[in-house]
């Protein structure tokens, strides 16, 4: 995999990390947007969009890239298996770019409805871009919303890194976008009340900046009118290596060496 990226250059999976996380953030943004603003569908119809655009955006980018869409998988990868550094910061952004150009897309084609919905462009439908402790409703502080982006993003981390190693039983025929996909269903399905289940800095930061400058004046706080938006940065940053490291010490040190099964570790550089 190592030649691949040589021969594609830095700039072609920089393109690949910014098409797949676009494409992620369109279903995901897209879906919420439909729900909140034209009341069409539940949040088991987000949770299944969200998934659904994960592994669409995997599908996209995972031949150039191994498809992080995510800082926190970039860090987690960077640290646990031996992924340039170098690269960290520009895969960063993107996959921020993407997830911003993405939600403006969405922005813009949701105008009418939104503006149906929510004339001021306020708190009611923030949540459509980006993430709100308790989803701007139920009665969770800052920390307990930063708890929530650990727990769920340590989890996002631990099962991606089981699925994505071919010591372990990795999923074959081209069937890992799909189960990632999946795992981002049942984290919504568990762990989405308390802070949105962001689990992606650009996931948050991206759309978040792009409601910012369509209208909602008061994108980077909470309903209580505290600044947020370091919370969906900062807990899956931590979260991911949590996870990454839990997976690497409960896991990974006791399975065979992947050289013994005559095969490579993805994403390894």
């Amino acid at each position: 995999m190592a030649g691949r990226h040589n021969r594609m250059g830095l700039a072609g999976e920089l393109i690949a990390e910014f098409a797949g996380t676009m494409v992620l953030i369109l279903f995901g943004v897209g879906v919420v947007a439909q729900v909140v603003a034209a009341k069409l569908g539940d949040h088991d119809s987000i949770a299944w969009a969200w998934g659904i655009g994960v592994a669409l955006g995997v599908y996209v980018a995972g031949r150039t890239t191994g498809a992080h869409l995510n800082p926190a998988v970039t860090l987690g990868f960077a640290i646990f298996r031996g992924f340039a550094w170098r690269k960290v910061v520009p895969y960063a952004l993107a996959q921020t770019a993407g997830a911003f150009i993405a939600a403006l897309i969405v922005r813009w084609n949701y105008t009418e409805v939104l503006s149906m919905a929510d004339p001021g462009h306020t708190i009611k439908t923030q949540g459509v871009f980006s993430t709100l402790p308790g989803n701007g409703s139920l009665p969770v502080s800052q920390l307990g919303a930063l708890r929530d982006q650990i727990i769920g993003t340590a989890i996002l981390l631990f099962v991606i890194f089981a699925v994505s190693d071919t010591a372990n039983m990795a999923p074959s025929a081209n069937l890992g976008p799909v189960v990632i996909g999946l795992l981002i269903v049942g984290i919504g399905m568990a762990f989405g009340a308390d802070a949105g289940y962001a689990i992606n800095p650009a996931r948050d930061f991206g759309p978040r900046l792009a409601s910012f400058i369509t209208g909602y004046g008061g994108a980077w706080r909470d309903q209580y009118g505290g600044l947020y938006f370091w919370v969906p940065i900062v807990g899956p940053l931590i979260g991911g290596v949590i996870g990454a490291g839990c997976y690497q010490l409960l896991i990974a040190r006791f399975l065979p060496p992947s050289e013994e099964l005559g095969v490579v570790t993805p994403m390894d550089e």
